[in-house]
């Protein structure tokens, strides 16, 4: 605590710091929160023929958010894989990732560092289709990679390690910079995946289509069944409401801290203020005292305990102020309590 009782700068920066990051988390929280149930109160759908039907019912033809379930069947072409043969899907995303060891200037340690060089991504239209054959219903699936879980297989990859000369590595130590090698990926989601999709279903003329909410909800495509999903996003609510909730406790504790530190030193004042009363009343009642029974003896009297008569003398100032008791109660150095100087040594007063 600084003077006056106000917290210490750093107090404040450490409550400070605290409120902001337990308000932080508490809107994730909230926002995660609104999501997890968002999703358990979308409306489940099955991909059968009174789908549309559902559809025509619903006002605007469209249902806000959907959860609907089936297999990936590609409309026209499909996409191959460039590694792998007979392996078809409808998106494809190809990545070259490089791998490099880092020196830490700060940790004096060699970490690991990884970069996207090159990343492209290749989608062609798909339907959403029934798990059953002949049931002669379709769901098309608007802008794939706009899903928050977009569940891609990996169908390749490889890692190329670099190919270092002796004067190489010796450069690389002495930039801090060390190459593993480049990692070749490749994934797709294949024609035949099973998919949960969660978004915004709609009839547009003869095509129902299978896009991102409007409402700000996110749009899911994963290989998930649908408690599973929910689950999961149950458990990320759980995991911030447990961070927020750990981080507000702290910043309850900081404040508490303060406030506590504040009431000690409002305690202290207001028992310094009781002594500093007390000595005035004493010191007032002494006055009245040595007034009634001459000034004589109130010369006398010590300056410091003002009880006793005064008893030495200080040298090399000369003052006369003080009984034998109170100077031997002064700290060290010893000073005069009139001018200060250094009592350098006492010499007896006798009264005759």
């Amino acid at each position: 605590m600084e003077g006056g009782g106000r917290p210490s700068a750093a107090q404040a920066a450490l409550l400070a710091a605290s409120t902001a990051l337990t308000a932080l988390l508490y809107s994730v929280y909230r926002q995660k929160a609104r999501v997890a149930r968002g999703l358990e109160g979308a409306r489940r759908v099955h991909l059968d023929g009174d789908l549309r039907a559902v559809l025509l019912e619903a006002p605007g033809r469209c249902v806000p958010y959907a959860v609907i379930k089936g297999v990936v069947r590609s409309v026209k072409e499909t996409l191959s894989s460039q590694f792998v043969e007979n392996c078809k899907g409808v998106v494809q995303r190809l990545t070259l990732q490089e791998h490099k060891m880092v020196w830490n200037r700060t940790t004096h340690l060699w970490n690991d560092y990884e970069k996207i060089i090159h990343q492209r991504t290749n989608t062609t239209r798909f339907d959403l289709v029934p798990q059953e054959e002949g049931a002669g219903v379709a769901v098309r699936v608007m802008k794939p990679l706009d899903a928050a879980e977009l569940s891609l297989e990996t169908v390749y990859e490889k890692f190329h390690p670099s190919i270092q000369s002796f004067t190489d590595v010796i450069g690389h130590y002495i930039s801090g910079e060390r190459p593993k090698g480049i990692q070749e990926t490749e994934q797709m989601l294949k024609v035949g995946t099973v998919l949960t999709g969660v978004g915004e279903l709609v009839l547009d003329n003869t095509t129902i289509k299978l896009q991102p909410p409007k409402q700000g909800m996110p749009y899911y495509l994963s290989s998930m069944d649908f408690d599973s999903l929910l689950q999961k996003q149950e458990s990320n609510v759980r995991f911030w409401k447990i961070l927020t909730v750990v981080f507000g406790f702290a910043t309850c504790a900081v404040l508490f801290f303060i406030l506590w530190k504040q009431y000690q030193h409002h305690r202290e004042r207001q028992h310094l203020k009781q002594m500093q009363d007390e000595f005035r009343q004493a010191q007032e009642r002494l006055m009245r005292e040595m007034n009634a029974e001459g000034t004589e003896m109130l010369k006398n009297v010590c300056s410091i305990c003002l009880s006793k008569t005064k008893s030495c003398v200080f040298l090399e100032c000369g003052h006369v102020c003080s009984c034998n008791e109170c100077y031997c109660a002064l700290p060290e150095p010893k000073r005069c309590p009139v001018c200060r100087q250094v009592i350098s040594r006492v010499v007896p007063l006798y009264n005759s």
